[in-house]
């Protein structure tokens, strides 16, 4: 269990604002926040491209953008309309800071509306896939086509473009779609470049961010490494750090990279609650020992989870225990290191931006992540993956030449499979039933080929029995259902269409392999209205 795995809350305090930790980049762009549902993705889709990016709120002023020395500005999409009196407003500073700014659907409309264009409600929304039709190309929309489909979601809409600028393409619902002033330095488009259903949209990014700003494309995630075993070694000089393993890529990538800046002042702690899938433990041990030989103290509390969890059937109340004794091991472990100053933490750029970000000491308080570490332990934080995507992480632990399946494991809740066992305790029995028919269902989708296609799969026990028939006797046995869904971020999720062949397979094997079970039952729930987990 990790306290800063994906799964988790992220950190609420001892934080730097989302922007701080990217102040060196070399050339990076920002990207001001104005609620969009996209504008996440905003800022991977400029990394994508080769060029750091920072997100920031949409208060931002042009003081705290000026701090971070970027090259170009974006200013995302949002839900409001510009005509809203409590619309998120644009500072007109940030226009004239002498860098390239692009402006993307609300962002467009806030940039035609300060400067003099019209911006009106249409009769219509457009909202989904849409026909663009460029007029002239411009440098925004240079290298594509004249008819090209693009993704909007808009109902205000810019009928005319402020005064001494070009109107590049318009749309159906949109007179005027793309708009640029190569004079001013100022661009903008209604639809949105950033997703997957603009074909030509992250063209038009390359055009703003390498032939606009300037960019010279090469900062990758991998560079990330010799940049961060330096500031490492900084902050920590001679101390002694220590760090929470879950043996998930966010906790591991952090420990291996911390490693290789300060190598045995670094000791992992790895609670094994017997939680984990089939051989994880194991794997992970084996992974740090054996493979990085990175100091690690491996505490086996199987049986006093179990203990804890007796009787035990909310799930609210399993969270609960589970992240409250990881936190009492995890004070037992550091209390026998002498001179421990140091935590690392997986923390992930997402956090930041989830959090809020924050200013404080770095001091670990009571109510992070798995339950809250006690207000009296005290550590400053080494969080060397805080400027990074998950997606980029990966990248970086592949550098680093972590095992595949540690890259990429599939988000697993730091509750273990406590909360797959649903309706019911948590036993040893029901636990060994759940990793059998975990390891069967994984081994098959990695057989098919089919695991990093997929955000999750998963199976579920429900403290259930289903009658059936095994040679010719009544049987009474165990459900297990199957989840697997498809997902972008795991704000929205999709059920995985798997083959139907594949499921026969996943089945038989755990009907003829697994005793205890007799039934197998597949999970169609989309997200929303279901949620990924059950519990």
């Amino acid at each position: 269990m990790s306290l800063t795995e994906a799964e988790g809350a992220p950190l609420a305090g001892g934080r730097l604002t989302a922007g701080e930790g990217a102040a060196q980049i070399a050339q990076q762009v920002v990207v001001l926040d104005y609620g969009g549902q996209y504008s996440q993705l905003i800022a991977r889709r400029v990394r994508e491209c080769g060029v750091f990016s920072t997100l920031l709120p949409h208060h931002a002023g042009p003081e705290q953008v000026q701090r971070l020395h970027p090259i170009g500005l974006i200013l995302s999409g949002g839900p409001a309309s510009v005509y809203a009196e409590d619309a998120p407003a644009l500072d007109p500073r940030l226009l004239e800071l002498g860098i390239p700014v692009l402006g993307i659907c609300y962002g467009m409309q806030l940039i035609a509306r300060e400067l003099g264009g019209t911006v009106e409600a249409a009769e219509v929304g457009e909202y989904g896939r849409s026909q663009l039709t460029v007029h002239e190309r411009g440098r925004l929309l240079a290298d594509t086509p004249t008819e090209q489909a693009c993704w909007m979601s808009h109902r205000d809409t810019v009928f005319s473009a402020p005064p001494g600028f070009t109107a590049l393409a318009s749309s159906s619902a949109s007179p005027v779609a793309a708009i640029e002033s190569d004079a001013r330095r100022i661009y903008g488009i209604q639809f949105h470049p950033e997703v997957v259903h603009t074909p030509y949209g992250q063209q038009v990014l390359r055009n703003f961010l390498i032939d606009i700003c300037g960019a010279d494309g090469s900062w990758s995630a991998r560079s990330v490494i010799e940049e961060q075993i330096e500031r490492i070694r900084a902050q920590v000089g001679g101390g002694r750090a220590i760090c929470a393993l879950s043996g998930g890529v966010d906790s591991s990538v952090a420990a291996v990279l911390v490693h290789r800046a300060i190598g045995d002042q670094l000791t992992c702690v790895f609670v094994d609650h017997g939680l984990m899938r089939k051989n994880e433990a194991e794997q992970v041990i084996a992974a740090f020992k054996d493979r990085f030989h990175v100091p690690l103290v491996a505490v086996n509390a199987e049986q006093r989870y179990l203990e804890k969890l007796a009787g035990v059937t909310d799930p609210e109340q399993k969270r609960k225990i589970i992240g409250n004794e990881f936190i009492r091991i995890f004070e037992e472990e550091a209390a026998r290191l002498d001179g421990v100053k140091f935590l690392v933490q997986g923390t992930l750029y997402s956090d930041v931006i989830e959090s809020g970000g924050g200013t404080g000491t770095a001091t670990i308080k009571s109510h992070h992540n798995v339950g809250g570490l006690p207000e009296d332990l005290e550590f400053e934080l080494v969080e060397p993956l805080r400027t990074l995507f998950k997606d980029e992480v990966r990248a970086v632990g592949a550098e680093l030449g972590l095992p595949e399946r540690m890259v990429w494991r599939q988000p697993f809740p730091g509750p273990g499979l406590g909360i797959r066992i649903v309706g019911g305790e948590v036993t040893k029995e029901k636990l060994d039933v759940l990793r059998e028919a975990d390891a069967i269902l994984q081994d098959e989708i990695r057989k098919a080929g089919l695991y990093r296609d997929l955000w999750q799969s998963f199976c579920v026990l429900p403290d259930i029995r289903a009658v059936g028939v095994q040679g010719d006797e009544r049987t009474y046995g165990r459900v297990i259902a199957i989840r697997a869904v498809t997902s972008d971020d795991a704000m929205t999720a999709d059920w995985a269409r798997l083959p139907y062949d594949l499921l026969e397979q996943i089945a038989s094997r755990m009907i003829n392999e697994i005793r205890p079970v007799g039934r197998v039952v597949l999970d169609i729930t989309s997200k929303p209205p279901g949620t990924i987990e059950w519990e």
